[in-house]
């Protein structure tokens, strides 16, 4: 098989696209988590992510998040093509801190989840999924 010149550009254009993608993707994430925290620092603990280790299916990935005492909580899937899932809110009369749901992820990845809690401060918790059927197209 002979390439042209053209296919030989197609190629390598397509390749350079692809080395870019991921690189992309986490600036995506991290632009989302500076905006949510405005640039404040993000500590660790208080903050409790519950996902699968393993999903079978990414269309259907159940996750929960719990923080007592947080006002907000926003979750992200660093490798999803857009990377912010949910935020969610809590007022005064929240009964408690904590959420869950069904989330979608293109393959195997990261979710994170940051909480904004009472006092101003902000935490991270973070949970590695393997996806053995993607849910964005994969």
């Amino acid at each position: 098989m002979e390439f042209t010149r053209r296919d030989t550009l197609a190629l390598g254009l397509g390749a350079a696209a692809l080395t870019v993608l991921p690189f992309r993707v986490a600036a995506a994430t991290d632009d989302a988590i500076a905006a949510f925290t405005g640039g404040a620092d993000v500590g660790e603990g208080g903050l409790t992510l519950t996902a699968p280790e393993i999903a079978e299916n990414g269309n259907t990935v159940p996750i929960s998040v719990d923080a007592p005492g947080a006002a907000a909580i926003m979750v992200l899937a660093a490798g999803n093509p857009t990377p912010g899932v949910a935020t969610f809110n809590f007022g005064a009369a929240a009964g408690s801190q904590s959420a869950s749901t069904r989330i979608r992820l293109a393959g195997t990845q990261d979710v994170v989840a940051i909480a904004k809690m009472a006092d101003g401060s902000f935490v991270k918790a973070q949970s590695t999924v393997k996806v053995t059927i993607g849910g964005c197209g994969g």
